[in-house]
């Protein structure tokens, strides 16, 4: 029992079970040299069988061959044949007991019948006599009957032939059976002997431990299935995407506000208000609260840039940080959300800094609607708008959630992840981002990538990213890009010499394409099966 130490008795029983298989084992060994499992305990299961031979083999009390065999066995067609006859007897037999059997018989109707009849008429038992039936002779030999009968007895057939023609109509299957043969070891007894399991200071003391029957190691069990916790095959792709951006000097963006004011997330991105994006079709819109206030300071991702900004700083000096919250509010001080509105306004209604704008009536009812973010550049125009309070160069990152109104399918959910990456800088130029993302791209494994240009309300001039697929053989989308648009960047008080660029693409699609997913909601979701998460090994981006 648990905490025994010392010589302990070997259980007879195992699996709480009421049978002593093992002794029954050594009983029928010791009364004859060699013994049949299969013939000695017919109705005992293999398993139950090797179980017990095992615990005697690994003492070496009995040593036991293991013998595999085809088998027959009737399935419940072909048991119905053995006990009432072949389909073409039942058909002979109906006709001859009627002398003149119709065709329209309902005895004749079942699929049986019909196999039947058609057999019949190869035996050449019956014939067709205008609408009926007839009988050619008075008696046959039901040879399907007798072929099944002695299979049922035998577990055989005569002829291999026959048995795949059985097979094949169903009226048998295949098994393998395993058997053993079992004899006396090199340590046999009629007993199982009392064995220690665990060293004790008395056997030290008394040199007991020399001669004691220690109970063997079995080097061969398996241990437990241990159910720890495992990262998503998302998480663990999402690593690697943090650390490459890591590397390449980005910070990360805190991207808590999964729920957004409609100017966050459309109007400050120059996204006009009748935008087809904008509709309920494609954006979710929140009920309750439907409205927010106007834009502000959000104290939670200021404190949070602060803090990244401080490490940021920490690195390259041996200067202390300073405080975050404080920093929070330094920064905030500085910045005039109200203009930001009002320039925001006057650039979709009346056009500014050298763009004509939309021209259109602006609603400010529309800026405040609480929408689920539809992509994760609305925290990068909030974090390139706090740029505004001490313009300089930085690279920024964030990798979370957006939300989308798309009919699920195989590639498309209504919740999915993307990637995204903001470069402010003086100077920058188009080539200039061709070669960061090619930079970028050969970092995840992607070397040859093609652009084409794009429209997105937000950049200009905009590229869409793409990538030879062998597995396709065909270029696809892997991500779009652009530069800031000077109606969004100088509208937030950025000077008109500073540029960004801007990339993006999902974290679903590299996934599926190194976990070698065909449907997303295998991969994210609730069909998602556990097993798999918990198997899936982790992926270097840059390695096939």
């Amino acid at each position: 029992m648990p905490g025994t130490r010392g010589p302990v008795p070997v259980p007879l029983y195992t699996n709480g079970g009421q049978r002593d298989l093992t002794e029954e084992i050594l009983e029928a060994v010791d009364q004859q040299a060699e013994v049949a499992t299969s013939e000695k305990f017919p109705q005992t299961s293999q398993a139950e069988i090797k179980a017990a031979l095992d615990r005697l083999a690994s003492r070496s009390m009995v040593e036991y061959d293991t013998k595999d065999r085809e088998e027959v066995a009737l399935t419940k067609e072909g048991q119905e044949i053995v006990n009432e006859g072949s389909h073409e007897f039942k058909v002979w037999d109906a006709v001859r007991q009627a002398g003149r059997l119709s065709l329209k018989d309902p005895s004749l109707a079942s699929a049986n019948a019909k196999i039947g009849q058609g057999n019949a008429f190869k035996l050449k038992w019956v014939k067709k006599d205008g609408d009926a039936l007839v009988s050619l002779t008075e008696s046959v030999q039901d040879a399907t009957r007798e072929q099944l009968r002695y299979a049922e007895e035998n577990r055989t057939f005569k002829d291999p032939k026959a048995q795949k023609d059985f097979v094949k109509r169903k009226l048998v299957m295949p098994q393998k059976v395993i058997s053993y043969v079992a004899r006396k070891g090199q340590k046999w007894a009629l007993e199982m002997p009392v064995e220690v399991t665990d060293l004790t200071a008395e056997m030290i003391a008394d040199g007991s431990w020399k001669t004691a029957n220690w109970k063997p190691y079995n080097y061969k069990a398996e241990g437990a299935q241990l159910s720890g916790g495992a990262f998503h095959p998302l998480m663990k792709v999402r690593q690697e995407f943090r650390e490459i951006f890591f590397n390449m000097g980005f910070t990360e963006m805190p991207t808590q506000r999964f729920v957004d004011t409609g100017f966050w997330n459309f109007d400050t991105l120059f996204v006009p208000q009748q935008h087809p994006a904008r509709d309920l079709q494609d954006t979710f819109y929140v009920s309750d609260p439907a409205e927010a206030g106007p834009p502000g300071p959000d104290p939670a991702t200021d404190i949070a840039l602060a803090q990244m900004d401080d490490q940021d700083e920490q690195d390259e000096s041996d200067l202390p940080p300073a405080d975050a919250t404080t920093r929070a509010k330094d920064i905030t001080s500085k910045l005039d959300y109200q203009r930001y509105f009002d320039n925001v306004r006057s650039v979709h209604q009346d056009g500014a800094f050298g763009s004509i704008g939309y021209r259109y009536p602006y609603n400010e009812a529309e800026t405040r609607r609480l929408v689920l973010r539809t992509h994760t550049t609305a925290v990068s125009a909030y974090v390139l708008h706090r740029l505004a309070a001490n313009p300089r160069p930085c690279r920024y990152f964030s990798i979370d959630r957006v939300f989308r109104n798309e009919t699920v399918d195989a590639t498309h959910l209504a919740e999915f992840h993307q990637i995204e990456g903001v470069i402010a800088d003086f100077g920058l130029t188009l080539g200039g981002l061709q070669a960061f993302l090619k930079r970028f791209f050969r970092k995840i494994g992607v070397p040859d990538l093609k652009f084409k240009p794009a429209y997105n309300p937000y950049t200009e001039p905009s590229m869409e990213v793409y990538a030879w697929h062998a597995g396709l053989n065909k270029l696809v989308e892997i991500g779009n890009s652009g530069m800031f648009r000077p109606e969004m960047l100088q509208a937030m008080g950025l000077p008109e010499d500073l540029r960004c660029y801007g990339f993006g693409l999902s974290l679903e699609r590299p996934t599926m394409i190194k976990y070698k997913i065909s449907n997303i909601r295998e991969l994210l979701g609730h069909k998602v099966d556990l097993g798999f998460i918990e198997r899936t090994p982790a992926v270097r981006l840059d390695r096939e």
